[in-house]
This record gives C-alpha cells, sequence and structure tokens, in this order.
C-alpha cells in the first residue's frame, strides 16, 4: 500500500514539474509558496515540493520548520514519510525525478520536532514563558506579607471654657483654623523621624532585611538611609477619611505578630507627637500671655504711682468729696438768697427803702451774694491766683477734682486689665500642663492570621493582561515596519 502511494505521489510531482518552467523549479520563494499551496489537499505532495526547497536553500531555518510539520502531520495519518529525491536527479534539475523508497522515522523524533517548534513560537517566548516564570515566584518563592490595621481620630476638648471671654476674643480663641491634626498624624508617621523612633524601638530595618525573606521582597542589608525609608514607606498605608476626620493606618510585615507590635508602636508614638504640638503652642501663648500680662501690671503700678503723687502733692484725700462739699454750700448759699429775696420784697411793700428793716435785709442779700460769688471762685478759679504749699500750681478745685478723675479713671482701667490678664494667665498655665489633643482608637490593632500580599491570582491576572497587551503592541509595529518594507 506504501509503494502504491509512493507511486502515486512521485507521479504528481512528475506532473507538477511539467506544468512549469526550469526556471520556476529553480525559485526557492516560487517553490515554497507552491507547497504551501497543495498542502491542504496534497500533503505527499506538498512534502515533496518544500524538499526541493531545501535543496535549494539548506540551510534556511523556515524551511526546515515546515519538513518538521509536515513530518508530524503525516506520521499522524498514517501516511508515507521522509519521501527522498535522489541527490543526483534534484541538483541537476533534469527531465525525469526518481522518489527513493519510504521509510517510517522514530516516534520521538516528530515529538521533539514539535516541541522545538512550540517553543520557537513567539507568543510563548515573550507571553508563555515570562508568566510561567512569574507564576512559580508567587506561589512557591514569595514571602508572604501579613497587614495590621487601626483607626484612630484626633479629639480636642473645647478650649474656651479654660479662657477668660475679654481674652480669647483678643487671642481670636474660638475662631476655627481647620482641622489639620489628621493630616499633620499622616504627615509624621510618614516621616523619617517616626522611622528612627521605630527602628530604636523594635529595630524595624533588621526586620525588613531578614535573609529568611525572598530577595525580591526584603529590604537589601547594604540600603541606604533614603532606601530605607522608602521601603517604610511602602509597607506603611496611612489614609484619611475626608468626612469623618478618621486616620485609617495600614502595616505590612513579615509575621503577624510584628504587624501587631509595629502598629501599636505607631499608634502610640502619634498621639505623643499630636500632643507635643498641643503643648508647643501652648507653651508659646503662655509666654505670649505672660508678657501682656506684666505690662499691664507695670501699668497698673503705674498709674497707682501717679494717683498717690497727685494726693500727695496736693495734700488732697479725695477730691471728689471736697468738690461735692463745695457744691452744696454754693447750692445752700443760693437758697438763702432766694429766701432773703422774698424777705426784702415783702418789707419793701409795707416799707420805704430807708427803713431799718429794708437796709438790713438789703445788706444780708448782698452778703449772700459775695459769699456766693467767693464760693464759685473756689470752685472754678485759682485760689488767688498765686502757688501755695497745698496748691503748688495754684489750681482751683474743678481743676483738682478733673486731673484726679483722669487718674482715677486710668487705675480703674488697669485695675480691670490686670484682673482679666491674672485670670488668662492662671487659665492659660493650666491648658499648658493638661493634655490637649486626645488619640483616640476607633479600632484597636488588629492580629493578621491570614497573609494579605502576595495576592497570588489579582498579580497573574494583571501580569498576563500586561504581557498580552505589550505582545499585541510589538505584534502591530512589526507588521507595520513589514508593511512600509
Amino acid at each position: 500500500m506504501s509503494q502504491v502511494k509512493s507511486n502515486r505521489t512521485e507521479q504528481e510531482l512528475a506532473d507538477f514539474k511539467r506544468e512549469i518552467d526550469e526556471k520556476s523549479w529553480g525559485d526557492i520563494e516560487f517553490v515554497v509558496s507552491k507547497a504551501k499551496e497543495v498542502e491542504k489537499r496534497n500533503l505527499p505532495l506538498a512534502y515533496l515540493i518544500m524538499q526541493r526547497a531545501l535543496e535549494l536553500r539548506p540551510s534556511g531555518p523556515k524551511i526546515k520548520r515546515h519538513l518538521a510539520d509536515y513530518e508530524n502531520r503525516l506520521a499522524k495519518t498514517k501516511l508515507p514519510v521522509d519521501v527522498v529525491i535522489d541527490n543526483s536527479v534534484a541538483t541537476k534539475s533534469s527531465s525525469e525525478d526518481s522518489v527513493s523508497t519510504i521509510t517510517t522515522p522514530q516516534t520521538n523524533q516528530p515529538i521533539t520536532l514539535a516541541l522545538k517548534e512550540v517553543i520557537k513560537r513567539p507568543i510563548v517566548l515573550f507571553v508563555v514563558l515570562p508568566w510561567l516564570f512569574f507564576a512559580v515566584y508567587m506561589v512557591w518563592i514569595a514571602s508572604p506579607r501579613y497587614e495590621s490595621q487601626t483607626q484612630v481620630l484626633v479629639q480636642q476638648p473645647d478650649g474656651m471654657a479654660t479662657m477668660d471671654a475679654s481674652m480669647a476674643l483678643l487671642s481670636g480663641l474660638g475662631v476655627s483654623g481647620g482641622n489639620t491634626d489628621p493630616q499633620l498624624v499622616k504627615a509624621y508617621i510618614y516621616s523619617s523621624d517616626m522611622l528612627q523612633y521605630l527602628e530604636n524601638k523594635l529595630s524595624i530595618i533588621a526586620h525588613y532585611s531578614d535573609t529568611s525573606v525572598d530577595w525580591l521582597s526584603r529590604l537589601s542589608s547594604k540600603a541606604s538611609r533614603e532606601q530605607g525609608l522608602k521601603f517604610y514607606q511602602k509597607q506603611v498605608q496611612v489614609d484619611v477619611d475626608e468626612v469623618s476626620q478618621i486616620v485609617i493606618v495600614y502595616v505590612r510585615a513579615f509575621s503577624p505578630d510584628f504587624a501587631l507590635i509595629l502598629s501599636e508602636e505607631i499608634a502610640q508614638r502619634a498621639e505623643w507627637y499630636i500632643n507635643s504640638i498641643g503643648h508647643q503652642l501652648a507653651n508659646a501663648q503662655l509666654e505670649f500671655i505672660e508678657g501682656e500680662h506684666q505690662r499691664v501690671e507695670l501699668r497698673l503700678q503705674e498709674a497707682k504711682k501717679r494717683l498717690l503723687s497727685f494726693q500727695q502733692q496736693y495734700n488732697l484725700l479725695d477730691p471728689e468729696a471736697e468738690g461735692a462739699a463745695l457744691s452744696q454750700i454754693t447750692y445752700a448759699i443760693e437758697s438763702q438768697i432766694a429766701t432773703a429775696h422774698a424777705e426784702l420784697r415783702a418789707l419793701r411793700s409795707t416799707m420805704s427803702s430807708q427803713a431799718p428793716q429794708v437796709v438790713m435785709a438789703q445788706a444780708k442779700l448782698d452778703a449772700l451774694y459775695e459769699q456766693l460769688n467767693l464760693e464759685r471762685d473756689r470752685l472754678t478759679e485759682q485760689r488767688g491766683g498765686e502757688p501755695s504749699h497745698d496748691n503748688p500750681e495754684g489750681l482751683s478745685v474743678s481743676q483738682l477734682l478733673a486731673r484726679f478723675t483722669d487718674y482715677k479713671v486710668n487705675l480703674e482701667l488697669a485695675l480691670a486689665a490686670y484682673t482679666s490678664s491674672q485670670v488668662s494667665l492662671e487659665k492659660s498655665r493650666i491648658e499648658a500642663y493638661r493634655q490637649l489633643k486626645y488619640l483616640i482608637k476607633v479600632e484597636s490593632p488588629t492580629l493578621p492570621e491570614d497573609n494579605k500580599y502576595p495576592q497570588v491570582t489579582y498579580n497573574l491576572a494583571l501580569f498576563a493582561a500586561v504581557l498580552l497587551m505589550l505582545f499585541g503592541i510589538g505584534k502591530i509595529v512589526v507588521a507595520t515596519v513589514k508593511e512600509l518594507n
């Protein structure tokens, strides 16, 4: 049966050669294209034509791959394989071609060739093999990482209760400047100061550079301080909820216990930091209020000195009382004058102006007017226009009273300012030594039971998608270059 099939293939090859000319039979591109055309309807004939192409170009890798593919397909269909054309006839391109005997290859040879052909395919080299290597690393090599989570909230008591109302308005206390505490906590957790504290407390760098961890996941033992900070920032994630202002901290480590301890230390240190900022602000405010209090106290002392000096200079205990007494005397004289006028009019109605009673009444009235003018002069005019021992400047009572009132008002204002400043000072001292802000734990640090990283399924799917996308882009670029050429 094999001999019959071989004879038929030889006849078909002879017919094929008669249909073409000698030039086409020697054209490698033409022979390869014809072999591809007939391979679907006549695989043995295509195999013989491809052998002619191998004779024309013995080192052609594509031709060898096509021959190996034809051999595999012929082996599966149990058709004659390894049809060898006589070398003398093939090389001379004579009018008659003879076909050698058909032999059956070894069973392992087609499988090996097929495997080589599969490996040489671009999609296998650039997609399948990298993905397999990555899968081996993710499943069997990558070290597990555990994540501990904690949630904290910064709270502050009402500061209006610790400040006098008048001073609160002056200092601007109670006017909100925006809640930036969560952002301060976030920045501090990411800072090098926090890393230095954790290194001194827990030796965090030694944990992240442990040699038992795979080399792609761990920190290099020769890493610089900047590299250590970048690695630490990748292992810690801080999110701030814009609505509730809750700070959510995610901490990753290579063991669940260390992740829990690290999360607790970060929360405690963040609370210390936010309180240290509050105390710094409180101390600065205390220094400011102490300075203002000293100025207010000095102002009060100066007001007292001026008032005492004025009283000692004019030998006055209370000019206001003296002025009130003089005013009372003036009012009494005016009352007596009114009575004297009434008496005088009554006497004149019944007596002549020369009558002794009328003369006495007129003299009394004149004396009252003179006394009234004298008392008014004491209030409004200088005492004789000349200074005396008790009145060096020769001031009137009203002038003394005006100056005394000024000194007294200044003293009262200084006393009120001193009282308010003293209250604010005492409350500021209390404010500086108490805890101003609290870091409330909404969720205590959790002890992880399962490793969250690496996410094997997600990473493998993502890596496959990226490889396929890059491979597709490469195919498009190669096709475009070929088209342009």
